[in-house]
């Protein structure tokens, strides 16, 4: 699983003209899932992400997590994560599981990340043409893969 974590003091994603998830100050997270991921990069990662400390605490230093701030996510999946571009300049989506691997594995992430923080996270709609917006905070931007742990 590849994902890129993003500081917001908002976000939004919108499907149809139609805003399907909006969060105030929190966390956007964009995944991808690939065909080798299993139950056990979704637990590396949701630890990872609930506890990653990039919110400020009072002296301005990022040593805060969401789970101390008690802000908000929105999880959206983005197959394009997984696009290897080793060659020319048409990236291939091989990597990316598909559908019937990757909606379960999703929903499974977004289900554990949600008990890990406590409440709801927002979604987006797997497969659909959706609108992503968002003020990153900072900005902070950190990028996870669950086969290149660093």
């Amino acid at each position: 699983m590849r994902a890129v974590i993003q500081r917001v003091s908002s976000a939004s994603v919108t499907i149809g003209g139609v805003v399907k998830s909006a969060i105030g100050p929190g966390l956007l997270v964009l995944l991808g899932i690939g065909h080798e991921d299993t139950s056990e990069d979704i637990e590396w990662l949701v630890r990872k992400i609930a506890g990653l400390r990039i919110f400020n605490d009072d002296d301005g230093v990022m040593n805060r997590s969401i789970l101390d701030t008690g802000g908000d996510i929105i999880v959206v999946s983005q197959f394009t994560l997984m696009a290897s571009t080793k060659k020319g300049n048409r990236p291939s989506y091989i990597g990316a599981a598909g559908h019937e691997k990757a909606i379960p594995l999703y929903e499974q992430f977004c289900e554990n990340l949600s008990e890990a923080i406590g409440k709801p996270v927002g979604t987006g709609e797997f497969g659909a043409d959706m609108k992503v917006a968002l003020v990153n905070d900072g900005p902070v931007t950190i990028c996870m893969d669950t086969k290149n742990k660093e």
